[in-house]
C-alpha cells in the first residue's frame, strides 16, 4: 500500500529536500506550499522515473484553505500516513526580546505554532485511518533551553522564532501523551543549521540534505520507534 506524505513549506529548502527524499523512497508526497505556482514549480524540478510529487495549495493560518486540503485528501485516499509541519517563518535576528515588536511575535506564533496545530487538529481523522501514522514537526535546538545553541546562548535575540519554537517542542509533547498508545509516533525535530540561504555554507551551514534526512527519519520511523521526543539526526536533543 502506498504511503501518503503532507509536507508543508515543500517549494523550498528543507521541505523541498524532505519531499525529494519521500519520493525517493517510494512515497506518494504531497507538496503543500502556499503560492500555488511555487509549489508546481517544485513539483516538476521533483519529477522522475518513480517519483510522484503531487503539489496542493495550503495556507496553514487559514483554516478554509487546510479545510479544502483535507477535503481532496480524504476523497481521494481516505487516509494520511505523515504529516510533516515544516512550514515557518521569521529568524528575527534584528529583534531584541526588550523592543520585539509585539505584532510580529503574533504573526510567528501564528504560522510556527498554530499552524502546526491546526495542520495536526485538522488531519487526525485521517492520520487515525493509517496503520503507520508519523507526525513530524519542525523545530529549532533555538527552542530549547539546554541545548548548545539553545535559548540562553541566544541572548536577547530572535525572540519571536525562539519562543515559537519552543511552543511547538511543547506542543509535540503534548500532542504525543494525547495519542499514546494510538500508534501514531510524534515527535520534533531540528534539521540544524542548513544551507538553505546562499552564502551561509560559508557560515558553516550543512548540507540541506543531512538536515533534511533527520526529518525523513521521523517521518518513517518504525512501529516501535519513539514519540514524544525531540532529535536531530536520529539523536536525542534537550528540550
Amino acid at each position: 500500500m502506498d504511503t501518503i506524505a503532507l509536507v508543508t513549506g515543500g517549494n523550498r529548502g528543507i521541505g523541498l529536500e524532505v519531499c525529494r527524499q519521500l519520493a525517493k523512497q517510494g512515497h506518494i508526497v504531497l507538496l503543500g506550499s502556499r503560492d500555488r505556482a511555487k509549489g508546481e514549480e517544485a513539483a516538476r524540478t521533483l519529477s522522475g522515473p518513480g517519483a510522484k510529487v503531487i503539489p496542493r495549495q495550503v495556507d496553514i493560518t487559514d483554516p478554509s484553505s487546510i479545510i479544502r486540503l483535507r477535503a481532496a485528501i480524504e476523497n481521494e485516499w481516505g487516509r494520511l500516513d505523515v504529516l510533516v509541519n515544516n512550514a515557518g517563518i521569521n529568524f528575527d535576528y534584528q529583534q531584541t526580546t526588550v523592543n520585539a515588536e509585539l505584532n510580529d511575535v503574533r504573526r510567528t506564533l501564528e504560522t510556527n505554532l498554530f499552524g502546526a496545530w491546526r495542520m495536526c487538529q485538522a488531519f487526525l481523522p485521517l492520520i487515525r485511518k493509517s496503520q503507520h501514522g508519523r507526525i513530524v514537526n519542525v523545530s529549532s535546538e533555538a527552542g530549547s533551553f539546554l541545548a548548545p545553541q539553545g535559548m540562553p546562548e541566544r541572548g536577547g535575540v530572535l525572540p519571536a522564532y525562539c519562543i515559537s519554537k519552543a511552543a511547538l517542542n511543547a506542543f509535540t509533547v503534548k500532542l504525543a501523551t494525547a495519542l499514546k498508545n494510538t500508534g501514531i509516533l510524534v515527535n520534533a525535530v531540528c534539521p540544524g543549521f542548513t544551507a538553505s540561504y546562499p552564502g551561509t555554507e560559508a557560515m558553516g551551514a550543512r548540507p540541506v540534505a543531512e538536515g533534511a534526512a533527520s526529518v525523513v527519519w521521523a517521518a518513517t520511523l518504525p512501529d516501535d520507534g519513539p514519540t514524544g521526543g525531540f532529535f536531530r539526526d536520529g539523536k536525542p536533543l534537550p528540550w
